[in-house]
């Protein structure tokens, strides 16, 4: 039987990919309890095995447990490969970037009320790059998510 100690990272990493990201993905975004089933339908698998199959070898690597009802839940968050360009917010997995964009944004929006008179054209044009920049990265990593 495989050791149920929890893997490091760098484990974590190497097995953490494709369908397993996946079933991991959708168990953080849930943030609650997921029978296999559920997670059969709401992914297309073929069948609850593949999704069985997927949920122990997460579970193998310390990163969600079952319940007394079979259900699966994270028990530790990992960033590890596309993961770590998302951060949840609620319900939601949103890139990081999405935040530097809506700051900077916000930034030069409030800039050029306040000062609509006496603008800077340089203050303008760092703003409007670092806006245009920041939700540039936030769509491509946006584009990298599991599913």
């Amino acid at each position: 039987m495989e050791s149920e100690a929890p893997a490091d990272s760098a484990h974590i990493e190497a097995e953490l990919k494709g369908k397993s990201l996946l079933v991991y993905w959708f168990l953080i975004r849930t943030g609650s309890p997921v029978g296999v089933r559920e997670i059969q339908r709401s992914l297309g698998f073929s069948s609850p095995s593949v999704a069985h199959h997927h949920l122990e070898k997460i579970r193998r690597l310390g990163l969600i447990s079952q319940d007394e009802h079979g259900r699966y839940f994270i028990v530790r968050q990992v960033d590890v490969g596309v993961l770590q360009a998302f951060t949840r917010l609620g319900g939601l997995m949103l890139p990081r970037y999405t935040f530097y964009a809506v700051f900077f944004t916000t930034a030069l929006v409030l800039y050029l009320l306040l000062y609509r008179e006496n603008a800077n054209v340089y203050a303008i044009a760092f703003g409007l790059f670092a806006a245009a920049f920041s939700w540039y990265e936030a769509q491509r990593v946006w584009k990298k998510k599991p599913y």
